[in-house]
């Protein structure tokens, strides 16, 4: 599996474990199967609810600790110095870790004191608490301030991105400024496979369509896709997936599929154009 690397020092694979909704034993036990698969990112977040389930699940299986990226987040509502850093050393403890390889701020807040946030997302990464340091759900306008005004040592971003929604202005200033860019929800919540053209890609190369929709994205530079998958059958034809072959007519048909079908857009999420 292809490891994207950044000059801030991220070395995440490119194909990782969406955890949400799991929680739990079943979060558990589908993480630690898919360890076992050969996986060897896994994504969660104490909005998920099963950072403890995640932690339970390093301390089962044979993988060493340094073998296993491991992302974790802070929700938008504790992005003041001090709630950050409880929510952090809380993310360490139910991971039963000293370290996480990528932390990132979850959502923008709407009221916030921007620059407090980043700087203190900086001295945990300056502190070891983190390898390395992102976001989510950030617009490119918020992105590049925090890039360019603030000076942010960022290594990642991660949104929404799918073969129905274009995030190519994010994905350029991504690339031009040493980030990756984790897609999640990469198979759009089912609606990627029920599109006719996936379905023609997939039946000409005798795959599954979620297959086809997702090298699609894992093909693009930059790029990693955190799907979630709980059964063994899922979470290996995620893996296979990694080998299906697009050609040329496989991306034009995809690129001419509407891309503006966004299906992760909560109440308190930020305007997304801005």
């Amino acid at each position: 599996m292809r490891t994207l690397t950044t000059a801030n020092g991220l070395h995440m694979p490119q194909l990782g474990l969406g955890t949400w909704p799991m929680k739990g034993e079943e979060c558990t036990a589908a993480v630690v199967q898919a360890l076992e698969l050969g996986y060897r990112h896994i994504d969660t977040a104490p909005a998920y609810e099963n950072e403890d389930a995640v932690g339970q699940a390093l301390r089962q299986t044979q993988v060493p600790r340094e073998a296993i990226h491991l992302t974790t987040k802070v929700w938008w509502d504790k992005l003041q110095p001090a709630a950050m850093r409880q929510s952090l050393e809380d993310s360490l403890r139910a991971l039963g870790t000293e370290q996480v390889d990528l932390f990132m701020i979850h959502w923008p807040a709407k009221d916030w004191d921007l620059r407090r946030s980043i700087e203190t997302l900086v001295a945990l990464r300056e502190e070891g608490k983190a390898r390395n340091i992102g976001v989510a759900n950030f617009p490119l306008a918020l992105l590049r301030q925090v890039v360019e005004e603030l000076g942010a040592p960022l290594s990642a971003i991660q949104v929404e991105y799918h073969v129905l929604l274009d995030q190519q202005h994010l994905l350029d200033y991504a690339r031009a400024h040493g980030l990756a860019l984790t897609a999640y929800t990469p198979l759009a919540r089912g609606l990627a496979a029920e599109q006719p053209a996936i379905r023609e890609i997939a039946a000409k190369h005798g795959v599954l369509p979620s297959q086809v929709a997702l090298k699609w994205l894992l093909d693009q530079d930059g790029v990693a896709a955190i799907p979630k998958a709980s059964s063994r059958a899922n979470q290996q034809a995620n893996l296979d997936a990694l080998k299906v072959q697009l050609d040329d007519a496989d991306r034009a048909l995809i690129a001419a599929l509407p891309k503006g079908k966004r299906v992760v857009s909560p109440e308190f999420a930020p305007e997304w154009d801005a």
